[in-house]
């Protein structure tokens, strides 16, 4: 989900800018060692399933999993986020440099929205069916809040002018939002399996980490 260049007016960029750099620095802030390659594997996730796209009116509709990433990174999904939107932007021109920070934010805030709405939820203990459910919700928040947020800073930036395409643009990602919630929960299932240490909470792996020393 990318908003086009020329959509959003300069205060709408310039605050999203400032939101999405106080979210990224506390991000890297929350990112430790043992969870720099889980965090490399999200971000690739995330830029090979974004970069089949199909435009929308004034944005593009493809596959996001900014709730999975989310749920198993907490902030530290903003500057992964950042950076696969950076590669995008920098290589396919998708989205674009001047409204990196909007995207970043409107994609970003609903994946840490789904950390810490699921996070009591996720165990690598946990049955398989209620790890599909919390990744399905997992997309489902971030999906839904991302194209939410995505509403209201075009209604912020256009108002009525832009309404018809608000309402377009949130229609196209239902189908999204089903899709990815899909393939969110069977991802968390399998990670589940091959991989039981990546659903270990950012807050309470850093807090065992601290015990250790």
């Amino acid at each position: 989900m990318h908003l086009a260049e020329g959509v959003l007016n300069g205060p709408t960029l310039i605050s999203c800018a400032a939101l999405a750099a106080g979210g990224v620095a506390l991000g890297l802030r929350r990112l430790d060692d043992d969870r720099l390659p889980l965090a490399a594997l999200l971000a690739a996730v995330f830029f090979v399933a974004s970069t089949v796209h199909v435009p929308v009116g004034v944005g593009s509709v493809h596959l996001i999993l900014n709730g999975l990433a989310g749920l198993l990174l907490g902030w530290a999904a903003f500057p992964v986020i950042l950076v696969a939107l950076l590669l995008q932007a920098a290589l396919f021109s998708f989205g674009g440099f001047a409204v990196l920070g909007a995207n970043t934010l409107l994609l970003a805030l609903p994946a840490v929205a789904a950390h810490y709405a699921l996070r009591g939820a996720l165990r690598p203990q946990a049955p398989r069916a209620q790890l599909l459910v919390v990744g399905a919700l997992a997309g489902v928040i971030g999906i839904g809040g991302a194209a939410a947020i995505a509403a209201g800073l075009l209604a912020a930036s256009g108002g009525r002018a832009l309404a018809d395409l608000t309402l377009l643009f949130a229609a196209a990602h239902v189908p999204v939002l089903v899709i990815d919630g899909l393939v969110g929960g069977l991802a968390l299932a399998m990670l589940a399996r091959v991989l039981p240490r990546a659903l270990r909470l950012p807050q309470a792996h850093g807090l065992a980490t601290g015990a250790a020393r």
